[in-house]
């Protein structure tokens, strides 16, 4: 059978067929199709406006690199007119985040981006490390997940951003949807699929690769050459959303459109108003000033619980309730700094930044 033309330009040899569509097309029509797609789903939804200050969540791997390439390449494309920043988490995991973070400084080359990193040693005074040694990787996703969402609210605020992107695709978005289902998560299935997110104290949130297929970010990296880390966090497969990924994959491979199919489900789920009353209000922290549910929030209450010994005192209400029984806490407890949003410096955060252009 000889080789076919791309289906789009009808001139190229065909050498890829998109997961997504079924077409069989070039490498140049791909990088122009695939970068078209995001830069109709950030002008669709609004992300941006002249002048923004952006953070692109860095974090070495495929989907920040990809995704740090596709906004430079789209903001001179169509001049956006915005300042890029990449912003990375140093979680503590040796063998694994530190070499990641090697990456993301060859990106910050590649790409000429100021970067600014915020180690979870200097905010929470942890390490994931650390942490692991003391809770076991159980839950240790838990701590993960709620202390890297504050630090990069944290770290953008240091840097006066705008706005935080995150390279979060359809498969993972699809994945959350299936996960809050099988958890009942009601208060996050109904906000889980949004593009854009912010709290009154918090900085805006996006995710321009919401409709771009894992495997076809995957494809652009490996046709562009770009420079990623592939390896898997080291404490990763025994995370919950492991199983929702396995059963995606599943679906994925009997109906390609699954995985966008989830995605539209569950933006046209709705919350009653009746449940919607009965969740708690947003406020602050009354320690750290970040938002919260509660009168602590979820990282204060999780750092508490490490500086107590009792490493599950905020996954679990009883754990909770064992925490309080222990008696108020100690007067030397390690907290975490008070939240400034990003109008007002936080001097008890570092603000060096590595290729700054000032």
């Amino acid at each position: 059978m000889p080789p076919r033309n791309c289906a789009l330009c009808h001139e190229a040899r065909a050498i890829l067929k998109r997961p997504k569509t079924g077409q069989q097309i070039c490498r140049d029509c791909f990088f122009w199709v695939f970068e078209t797609e995001v830069h109709n789903t950030i002008t669709e939804a609004g992300l941006f406006k002249p002048g923004d200050r952006v953070a692109i969540g860095a974090s070495g791997g495929k989907d920040s690199t990809v995704l740090a390439h596709v906004m430079k390449t789209l903001n001179d494309r169509y001049q956006y007119g915005l300042e890029l920043f990449l912003l990375s988490i140093d979680e503590g995991i040796t063998g694994y985040r530190d070499d990641s973070l090697e990456t993301v400084k060859r990106n910050q080359q590649q790409y000429d981006m100021p970067l600014k990193i915020l180690s979870y040693d200097e905010l929470y005074g942890w390490t994931m490390d650390a942490i692991v040694s003391q809770v076991g990787k159980r839950n240790n996703c838990t701590f993960c997940g709620v202390f890297r969402r504050q630090a990069l609210d944290r770290g953008a605020s240091a840097l006066h951003v705008d706005h935080i992107v995150t390279g979060h695709n359809a498969d993972d978005i699809a994945e959350t949807v299936l996960m809050n289902i099988m958890r009942g998560d009601i208060a996050r299935l109904g906000r889980c699929t949004m593009i854009c997110t912010q709290g009154e104290d918090t900085i805006k949130r996006s995710k321009p690769f919401k409709y771009a297929y894992e495997k076809e970010i995957v494809m652009y990296a490996y046709f562009k050459k770009l420079d990623y880390f592939s390896t898997e966090c080291i404490y990763s497969p025994d995370a919950y959303r492991g199983h929702a990924r396995a059963f995606l994959k599943d679906l994925e491979a009997a109906r390609p459109s699954a995985i966008i199919d989830i995605i539209h489900s569950g933006e046209a789920f709705e919350v009653k108003e009746e449940i919607r009353a009965t969740q708690k209000q947003q406020q602050t922290c009354k320690r750290c000033g970040y938002m919260s549910s509660n009168d602590l929030c979820k990282a204060c209450t999780l750092l508490e619980g490490l500086e107590r010994g009792i490493a599950n005192a905020a996954i679990t209400d009883r754990a909770r309730k064992k925490l309080d029984a222990e008696g108020p806490a100690p007067e030397n407890l390690r907290t975490i700094p008070f939240y400034q949003p990003s109008s007002t410096p936080n001097p008890a955060l570092p603000v060096t930044i590595e290729g700054a252009h000032n």
